[in-house]
């Protein structure tokens, strides 16, 4: 056996303890076959923001909207970053499958030093080995299964350098970081041939008075009540709200921002931030359909819309966890106060 047997693991392969989240070969060809696919821009422009700050202070954390499920965020030690994807398209190589329509809003070569990347699953629009490459003197979580995924280390880092390889509810620290790994209801593949051979997870992370869970890619299950319980009061929680039609096939595996409204009321956050929309055209809803679903949601739900927001691509939402009151700063910086 590879992994330790569990509740969503024979030993050899993966699965949901609530629902199965991949589909068949005869589902994906009634998909293509049926699919009423609303076209999206060749693509689609950015929005001028200010950078994201140099440093925040104690309790405090600034997440920075890079892209689809990329964020940067720092906080008053530490500076991390979620699914890195830099490449053109989200498909084998960085060159094939579905192309960008929006550049990453900050350039690699822009970005600050990286203390570590989280990684949800192997998923080609979570994971791409040339990206991954970009933050080689960083330390990695990634769930069972992955490491191999990590790219080796520079020789500067490779003594200090930490990678932590976790099961759902398994914890690892680097630096100043606690980072745990987190149930989702998802699945896994790069080739036909390896579905659910490798973990997929969320990341709840407390540094510096902070508490920040990045939920990755997930459909809705109970497991998210679960995850709020045993994690009272995060400050931000990073959750997906794109990729959603057709219901019929992509409930299982991606919710939408109605039930991630949902989700925001049982995890019970500071602050909900919006992700896994507007980047790649992987499903059959418009570009913008996400963000006008999340507004009639928050409606629905009674829950203010400072609550639970889309940043725009570039922008940075700063999250006191000591204040209460929002406030936004000129250039694309909010402030909770």
């Amino acid at each position: 056996m590879r992994y330790p047997v569990s509740d969503h693991c024979d030993g050899e392969r993966f699965f949901n303890t609530f629902q199965k989240a991949d589909r068949s070969l005869g589902d994906v060809y009634r998909w293509m076959r049926t699919r009423e696919r609303t076209p999206w821009p060749a693509q689609a422009p950015l929005a001028s923001h200010a950078p994201p700050p140099a440093s925040v202070g104690p309790g405090a954390v600034a997440v920075t909207f890079v892209g689809h499920s990329t964020f940067l965020i720092r906080t008053a030690s530490t500076v991390f970053i979620t699914d890195p994807v830099f490449t053109t398209h989200a498909g084998p190589f960085g060159l094939l499958g579905p192309r960008r329509v929006r550049p990453p809003a900050i350039a690699a070569s822009a970005l600050p030093p990286i203390d570590f990347v989280l990684v949800s699953h192997n998923h080609y629009d979570h994971l791409q080995p040339s990206s991954l490459r970009l933050f080689a003197g960083a330390g990695f979580a990634v769930p069972l299964g992955l490491v191999p995924m990590v790219p080796p280390p520079l020789a500067a880092s490779a003594v200090t350098r930490t990678v932590l390889e976790l099961d759902w509810w398994q914890s690892g620290t680097i630096g100043d970081a606690e980072i745990t790994c987190v149930p989702a209801q998802h699945f896994s593949a790069r080739t036909p041939w390896d579905r659910n051979a490798t973990l997929w997870c969320g990341y709840v992370v407390r540094v510096d008075g902070v508490t920040v869970y990045f939920a990755g890619d997930s459909g809705y299950s109970p497991q998210f009540a679960e995850i709020g319980g045993r994690f009272p009061g995060i400050d931000v929680a990073l959750l997906p709200i794109g990729a959603y039609e057709p219901r019929w096939f992509m409930t299982p595996a991606h919710m939408n921002p109605e039930e991630a409204v949902r989700v925001h009321r049982e995890v019970k956050p500071r602050v909900s931030i919006g992700m896994h929309f507007g980047t790649f055209q992987l499903t059959d809803e418009a570009i913008d359909d996400p963000l006008r679903a999340l507004d009639r949601a928050r409606v629905q739900h009674d829950v203010a819309p400072e609550a639970f927001r889309a940043l725009d691509f570039g922008a940075t939402a700063i999250v006191d966890a000591a204040v209460e009151e929002n406030h936004r700063r000129p250039g694309g910086q909010e402030v909770r106060r």
